[in-house]
């Protein structure tokens, strides 16, 4: 049984060049955000994309999970800042979404720079969107120990 289950839906009008969309999620914490083709391959015009909702999911997953595993060490961090970056690609003529980079920094004064590196790898092994991502999608991990 899941732990939870949260949903999204999406209205879209049109064909994919000239079309439109938007789409609202279930909690509507954002409200009803616009998409389309156009701002998902080239200037964003204010409108959001799948890569970068998958961005936001992936950094947003993986900062709890980095705080997780810095909970059990008994190291609270005092910051952490998880950049994703998600790259849509053209594979065999289809758009296809290749690799998430994530930078990680983190104000952990308790914590040296190994210690920081092992707890970010850890971080990388039970986060939820890493695992629903990995052997599909190339990911990178970089993680810097920044002094308070």
């Amino acid at each position: 049984m899941p732990i939870v289950r949260r949903q999204a839906e999406v209205e879209w009008e049109g064909s994919l060049e000239q079309g439109k969309g938007s789409f609202a999620v279930g909690s509507w914490a954002v409200g009803e955000i616009p998409v389309d083709w156009a701002s998902r391959t080239g200037d964003s015009q204010g409108n959001t994309s799948p890569e970068e909702l998958m961005a936001a999911a992936h950094a947003s997953c993986y900062a709890m999970a980095l705080s997780r595993v810095l909970d059990s060490l008994n190291a609270p961090p005092e910051k952490l800042y998880v950049g994703a970056v998600c790259a849509l690609d053209e594979v065999e003529g289809a758009p296809r979404i290749t690799a998430m980079d994530l930078e990680i920094i983190g104000v952990i004064p308790s914590l040296d720079a190994e210690g920081f590196r092992d707890a970010a790898e850890q971080a990388d092994q039970i986060c939820s969107v890493t695992n629903a991502l990995r052997g599909n999608v190339d990911i990178s991990l970089s993680a810097t120990l920044e002094e308070g």
